[in-house]
């Protein structure tokens, strides 16, 4: 059994739960959560006995303390929790906009603040937030999750201040070709970015996991917003 307990939060499916994978391959504990409390529990059980699953839904800030109060020592969190959006100025939808920004800025940071008296006050643990590469290529309909993920930017600068010698970085995916979003487009959608990235290939989860283990535990590294596309955007 390893010594370390890493949080991941949205840690039931795609790119979270490919982390917790790795988290356990490396020998250290997780704490996955997810929306339903069911299929949380059935996720940690099957990744074993390391794992265990908390219902969390962090669009609801006001319950996240309470639900994060059986989590003990944290020596790691990654909030890779997010939610797609396609919202134009046009046709806003101000309820969807109002959940996606309290999902992910209010919510970020009060997960941050509930387990602050469990992380450990050193530079070997890390935080890991989850931005994206909307913030600086818009697409039609993606205001909401472009401004946000640019506040995840100020975010990290802030929480990198506050909570030194803790770590706070973020990680900003592109267009990741394997994961589940992404790879049940149709095709052709993807190989118009693959033409755009240079290469001729997307990122991959791996590529993410890999990135956020190195941000998680990089003694060196602190308030870094670091871009997982493979260049895409520069042709």
């Amino acid at each position: 059994m390893g010594d370390r307990t890493i949080v991941i939060v949205g840690g039931t499916s795609g790119i979270g739960l490919e982390l917790a994978k790795d988290c356990i391959a490396r020998g250290d504990r997780v704490v996955v959560t997810g929306r339903d409390p069911e299929r949380t529990r059935a996720i940690a059980a099957s990744l074993g006995a390391e794992a265990t699953g908390v219902a969390l839904d962090i669009s609801e800030p006001d319950t996240i303390a309470e639900r994060l109060s059986s989590v003990g020592k944290v020596h790691g969190l990654v909030l890779s929790a997010i939610e797609r959006d396609q919202n134009t100025i046009r046709e806003f939808n101000v309820g969807r906009a109002i959940r996606l920004v309290t999902l992910k800025l209010v919510g970020y940071a009060e997960t941050v603040h509930a387990l602050l008296d469990r992380l450990e006050p050193t530079v070997d643990t890390g935080i890991v937030l989850f931005g994206g590469r909307a913030k600086d290529l818009p697409y039609p309909g993606s205001t909401t999750v472009s401004s946000i993920n640019g506040g995840v930017t100020g975010l990290v600068n802030t929480l990198a201040l506050e909570l030194a010698p803790i770590r706070v970085n973020a990680l900003h995916p592109g267009i990741i070709g394997d994961s589940p979003f992404w790879a049940d487009k149709p095709d052709g959608v993807l190989a118009g970015y693959e033409r755009h990235t240079p290469g001729g290939k997307l990122a991959t989860m791996a590529d993410v996991v890999d990135a956020t283990q190195f941000l998680l535990r990089n003694r060196g590294v602190s308030a870094v917003n670091l871009y997982v596309d493979r260049g895409s955007g520069t042709i």
